[in-house]
């Protein structure tokens, strides 16, 4: 059964077919036990597993030469736009592929800069972004804490040390003594012209003298009125003089309060000159940092306070925006470097796959703090996003979770279509924000980005995103099916063998490996294709040794292989063996022996849990007088798909154009899958249900021991369908549900001969001539496997042979046109319809 391929050829040599399926139809159609699977040579498997010519590429990359071209090709373009969009089936190895070459691309690249946020001390709610090469991010950081835990111990020391204190006290000294000058000359003035300037609880006030002392009032209104006046006028002019005085106290405080600030100037220039500028010799090659240590400086000299009140109060202090370490206090939080992305440790640039790509872990996020009951922020809460952390390099996306993930969709394109990125929240994004919040400066964007997803996702964001396709110019369309070639076989071995050695799993001898790629071929759905689920056959690996462990083999043999796949079934079939207990119970009624009129056993497939199983359904046809219509009762109970549909108006067709060129058809038909209570979908019945419709015109038994499946065109020609294998296999075990009779069977189309990999106890039944399959290209060959009688060939003279089934056909028709003709007739001369 080995080989690359297999030849369809009469079995009838080799199995004798029972008595009811005699006929020159079924010997032509029926398929050896040799084509109905394909196995795997274990010989020509083991000499390529140890030849010098196993393929070099890694097994991921089986048959996806394609994909890896695209791969390539867009990783290498660099301007906008060629961004990359990897499109096929789950489970094909996409990520591990994708990840693979983007690692090896990001290797020989070099490091993109560091992203740092600092302080904009002119606009602190628009924190300014500065770019570093890779590495002085973190080397800055450092350089500025350290700077400021210097300056918060050197500081407070300067303004203790003596000549500080002298200066000081030399000007609050200077200030005292203008004070005193000013009020001293006054006095003096004032006691010359017997007026005393006296200090009261109220102030100070002037009073007239006599003899050294202050008159007392009521002496003061016992002078006179003349020596009264002149004293008032002294005293005015007096009082005038100290309110010049007072009104002067402001001005030389504001003057005493700048000298001090000059003083603390240059105190605080004195000391912080040195410490800043060996930070400024770090970082001459980088004129970003110096215009920022610039800023710095100015700051500090104009807060030189703020280090003496942190230093009195606030200094190792725990609070919720530090630390406790000096330059962590929050008077000290505007000196510090936020790095938001630090690349100094990295070879290459970054591949960063963000598993949860949310608009803030895509673009970034500012965080907040509770303190007494307020929220507050800085720039040194702002968070990176993937887009920061893949900035120079690549990042992997799962289309359908930035889909599903609201607004992320729109954010990505924003930041792709601007070339850089923004770090906002949903509310400032959609200008619901109504309180003032960080604006930071946006970070140049230079990324690849790689959206990995479902066919049916890109063709639909093809269609219907104009974005998308000046985005994602790149498409690396992954195969979800391989040629079973030679090459490919070495490279599933090779795969196998990758496996194991990397989970340290029993070594696979040469029938075990060969059972993994014959289940790939079977999970392909076809003999001669191998599938690209990489996940599933990984996982397949993995049961197998762990079969073996439990069998206590020191390999792994075909014999765990198998039995892995079956345990898959077994654990996802608890409905399949209700569907075969409620047929053996005759609760769904499916009959496998005799003949019907109008009845036929149809096959479908039935996905559950990602596993298919094959499931048989009687339908069933009849007739009666009308005018050629064919009812599907699925569509008018709107049970039926368009696809269906599709296929019953085929029949209406096909029946018109063999047997309505001489007359109307005058019959209407209905048609039914019997104890169906879903939707039903496709075309692959529709020969089934011309079967069964033929076979009800006829009024011609056909065997319900032979099971049908294959779509049908106007012209009578059995196309292909899907899911011939498990089929095939779902009425083998309705009808094991009694013992085999020898005369079951499935006909198929002949286009699905090739992709035919059966279970092993379906070929062995074959073999023993216990089930057959037949591979037809024709209604007219079904026909006569089903009822026994030969189908007829048309005549020159336009008809059928009377004992074929098109004949019969023909002469059923020809009655019921008749006995049409006959109703219009009498309905019309009558005015009514006959008895």
């Amino acid at each position: 059964m080995g080989g690359n391929g297999h030849e369809l050829q009469p079995a009838a040599a080799m199995v004798t077919l029972p008595a009811d399926l005699v006929s020159e139809a079924a010997r032509l159609a029926l398929l050896p036990a040799a084509a109905l699977y394909r196995s795997c040579r274990v010989d020509d498997l083991a000499a390529s597993a140890g030849s010098e010519e196993m393929p070099a590429m890694t097994p991921l990359a089986i048959g996806q030469s394609r994909a890896i071209e695209a791969l390539q090709f867009g990783i290498g373009m660099r301007p906008a736009g060629f961004n990359i969009f990897v499109l096929g089936p789950a489970g094909s190895g996409r990520h591990t592929l994708v990840q693979n070459f983007l690692h090896q691309a990001a290797a020989g690249a070099p490091r993109p800069d560091d992203w740092c946020y600092i302080n904009n001390f002119a606009e602190p709610h628009q924190p300014t972004i500065l770019r570093l090469p890779a590495g002085r991010g973190v080397t800055l950081r450092q350089d500025m804490r350290h700077l400021i835990e210097d300056l918060s111990i050197a500081l407070p020391a300067a303004f203790e040390r003596e000549d500080y204190r002298t200066r000081r006290d030399a000007l609050e000294q200077q200030m005292k003594s203008q004070h005193e000058e000013a009020f001293e000359d006054l006095r003096q003035r004032a006691e010359a012209q017997d007026v005393a300037l006296l200090r009261t609880s109220f102030g100070l006030t002037l009073a007239p003298l006599k003899n050294k002392e202050p008159i007392r009032p009521s002496d003061f209104q016992a002078l006179p009125e003349a020596e009264q006046g002149k004293i008032r006028e002294k005293i005015e002019k007096l009082q005038a003089e100290l309110e010049t005085i007072v009104r002067q106290i402001p001005t030389w405080e504001r003057e005493m309060r700048d000298a001090m600030r000059q003083l603390n100037r240059e105190t605080v220039a004195a000391v912080i000159s040195l410490p800043i500028n060996e930070v400024r010799a770090r970082y001459q090659d980088l004129p970003p940092v110096l215009d920022y240590l610039a800023a710095v400086e100015r700051d500090i000299q104009h807060n030189a306070d703020d280090f003496l009140t942190a230093t009195r109060g606030e200094r190792g202090a725990p609070d919720a925006l530090g630390d406790g370490a000096p330059a962590a206090a929050p008077t000290f939080r505007r000196y510090q470097v936020n790095v938001m992305v630090d690349n100094g440790a990295i070879e290459g640039a970054p591949v960063i796959y963000e598993d949860n790509p949310t608009h803030q872990n895509l673009v970034g996020r500012i965080e907040h703090v509770a303190r007494m009951g307020t929220l507050l922020t800085d720039f040194n809460l702002l968070v990176p996003g993937a887009l920061h952390r893949a900035n120079g390099g690549y990042l992997i996306l799962d289309a359908e979770k930035v889909l599903l993930n609201g607004f992320a969709w729109e954010s990505l394109k924003r930041a792709l279509r601007a070339g850089e990125v923004r770090i906002e929240s949903i509310e400032q994004l959609l200008s619901l924000a109504s309180t003032v919040s960080l604006q930071p400066q946006p970070m140049r964007l230079d990324v690849k980005v790689i959206l990995i997803g479902s066919p049916r996702l890109y063709y639909l964001l093809s269609e219907l995103d104009p974005d998308f396709a000046g985005l994602f110019k790149i498409a690396a369309d992954f195969e979800e099916e391989v040629d079973r070639r030679p090459e490919e076989i070495r490279q599933y071995a090779a795969l196998v063998a990758s496996i194991v050695e990397k989970e340290k799993l029993r070594p696979f001898d040469s029938g075990a490996v060969a059972r993994v790629i014959e289940h790939a071929s079977r999970l392909s759905g076809d003999a001669q294709k191998l599938s690209t689920g990489i996940g599933s056959l990984s996982d397949l690996v993995r049961e197998a040794d762990q079969f073996a462990l439990a069998a206590g083999t020191a390999e792994v043999g075909g014999a765990s292989v198998q039995a892995a796949i079956d345990a898959r079934r077994r654990r996802a079939d608890r409905l399949y063996r209700r569907y075969h207990e409620m047929v053996a119970r005759k609760t769904l009624r499916i009959e496998t022996t005799g003949a019907q009129v109008g009845q036929i056993n149809g096959l479908s497939v039935v996905s559950i849990g990602g596993v298919e199983f094959g499931r048989p359904s009687r339908i069933t046809a009849q007739i009666q007088l009308g005018r050629g219509q064919v009812i599907d009762i699925e569509r008018e109970t709107e049970l039926g798909g368009p696809l269906h549909s599709k296929g019953v108006l085929i029949l209406s067709a096909f029946l018109g154009a063999r047997f309505g060129y001489r007359q109307p058809l005058a019959l209407n038909a209905s048609i039914v899958f019997e104890q169906s209570y879903g939707e039903i979908e496709g075309d692959s019945a529709s020969s089934a249900e011309l079967y069964a419709l033929l076979s009800a015109i006829a009024d011609l038994p056909i065997k319900q021991s032979i099971a049908v499946t294959g779509s049908v065109d106007q012209r009578g020609q059995v196309q292909a369908i899907g899911g011939v294998n498990d089929k095939i296999e779902g009425f083998f075990d309705v009808c094991q549900l009694s013992p085999l009779t020898g005369s079951q069977g499935v006909i198929i189309p002949r286009a699905n001969a090739a992709n035919l990999m059966l279970r092993s106890d379906v070929v062995a039944a074959s073999q023993a001539g216990k089930f057959h399959i037949f591979a037809i290209d024709t209604i007219d060959q079904g026909i006569e496997i089903l009822t026994g009688l030969p189908a007829g060939e048309m005549s020159i003279a336009g008809e059928y042979p009377p004992d074929s089934v098109n004949g019969r056909v023909a002469r059923r028709l020809a009655t019921l046109a008749a006995s049409h003709r006959r109703w219009s007739d009498d309905g019309t001369r009558n005015g009514r319809a006959p008895k």
